[in-house]
């Protein structure tokens, strides 16, 4: 995730960084400038006086309405998306702090405190790498916490498998009471649930369908889109039909960056610093 000034603006109209969109789709510009300069050469040149091509703006004023709103919907939907997943991962921080506090409380020994300093922040990168696709072994920060750990099948699972099997423990052996054992419970209980936010976001994209007529509608509208401006603007309208491509897909692109935030891209969530965070809270806490 980028950490930027919102309010130097100048560096970012003049700047051309890697995540902006004119550096992602400047192939699909060249095409689509060229299919319209094409375009409207065959109208000037063979139809320069085309009665039926006359009153097609007020068309196409009401049909970029249209694809506005289908756009905003979009990005909308796609940002919901993205906070949702931030707040989940806020939960992880806020949990696993709870979870950590309550167990120092605890008259722990050296090794209980290190197996817990271990298995706590392990879930939150194996949740990570989970949701990257990615197997915790590729984690490089943490593979020495890895030995003598079974973590076959859904990683994060296991992971709170095994606390809640030293969580059980420590009730059998009276470390602490009922009424603690409920609460770390609880604890575990938020955690997965936060994984199964995490995972539902992940696991359902926007639908196919959805997605493809926007991409159509957007691809017609912009191609035909000289028909109705040549009257006006001449050679000029295969330039204003490129810059209505760059507007309109540039938001679409925009949208499907975000809506599955666990990536490692720029504008994905920083779970990499997340996980660290945790990491470095429970060390604090335990005294590691």
């Amino acid at each position: 995730m980028i950490n930027y000034n919102p309010k130097n603006w100048l560096s970012f109209i003049f700047s051309f960084h890697k995540s902006d969109t004119a550096r992602m789709m400047w192939k699909e510009l060249i095409y689509i400038s060229l299919l319209s300069i094409l375009i409207t050469y065959t109208e000037i040149t063979f139809f320069p006086k085309a009665f039926y091509l006359k009153n097609l703006t007020t068309v196409y004023s009401l049909l970029g309405f249209v694809i506005s709103l289908l756009l905003v919907f979009r990005t909308n939907t796609a940002y919901d998306r993205w906070w949702e997943g931030r707040k989940a991962w806020g939960a992880f921080v806020n949990d696993t702090r709870s979870l950590s506090s309550k167990l120092s409380a605890a008259t722990l020994t050296a090794e209980e405190k290190s197996t817990f300093t271990r298995l706590i922040p392990l879930f939150v990168f194996a949740a990570k790498q989970h949701l990257r696709n990615q197997d915790l072994k590729e984690e490089i920060s943490i593979t020495h916490q890895l030995k003598g750990l079974d973590l076959s099948g859904h990683q994060p699972l296991r992971i709170i498998q095994l606390l809640r099997i030293e969580i059980e423990k420590l009730l059998q052996k009276e470390t602490i009471h009922r009424e603690s054992w409920l609460a770390l419970n609880r604890d575990l209980d938020a955690l997965i649930n936060s994984l199964g936010v995490c995972e539902r976001i992940k696991n359902t994209p926007i639908p196919f369908s959805y997605s493809l007529f926007i991409k159509k509608f957007i691809f017609i509208y912009v191609l035909t889109m000289p028909l109705a401006f040549v009257p006006l603007f001449g050679y000029l309208s295969a330039f204003i039909s490129t810059f209505v491509f760059y507007a309109l897909v540039s938001m679409e692109l925009l949208a499907e960056e975000i809506e599955d935030p666990f990536g490692d891209d720029e504008n994905d969530l920083p779970t990499d610093q997340i996980c660290l965070t945790i990491q470095n809270n429970c060390e604090q806490i335990f005294g590691a």
